[in-house]
């Protein structure tokens, strides 16, 4: 009986959370009730500029700057290697693949790209034009280091 006069301030409570949950969930489908279906937008093309993009962080893997459209990517065969293989780059002009993906997991060089790596697009991926869904608020360590140093001049 003590809990009973805790039971509305937990039904303001869920009830509360739900409609902020609603809200947010609501700014990705800007408009549109989530019962009902909005129109569909236009599907973003691939940004094929072979422009290489900057990196955000280290290790991240880099973005493919063209279009893959009917790579084949299979155990049969890797479309990449036909411009990123140490034996292509000469013709193609591509950067060859990171020694990284021919070692093995026991760190071991190999002559050929490693069964781990020979799936480029586990971690590689095109870029669309694309507009964000959510602002991006990322500062790279470079930006963040001037940042300091500017601060740190400022100081003195």
């Amino acid at each position: 009986m003590k809990y009973l006069q805790f039971l509305p301030l937990l039904v303001i409570l869920i009830v509360g959370t739900i409609a902020v949950a609603e809200n947010q969930v609501a700014t990705l489908r800007p408009d549109v009730p989530l019962d009902q279906d909005g129109e569909a937008t236009q599907i973003p093309g691939v940004v094929n500029s072979d422009i290489r993009q900057v990196r955000n962080y280290p290790d991240q893997p880099p973005l493919i700057p063209h279009k893959i459209d009917n790579y084949q990517i299979d155990l049969n065969a890797n479309k990449c290697l036909t411009c990123h293989s140490r034996t292509a780059i000469d013709v193609s002009q591509a950067p060859m693949v990171s020694v990284t993906h021919f070692m093995n997991r026991e760190g071991q060089t190999l002559a050929t790209v490693t069964p781990r790596r020979y799936f480029c697009t586990q971690c590689h991926v095109v870029q669309h034009d694309a507009r964000p869904l959510v602002e991006n608020t990322f500062v790279d360590v470079d930006s963040v280091l001037d940042h300091v140093k500017s601060r740190a001049g400022e100081a003195d």
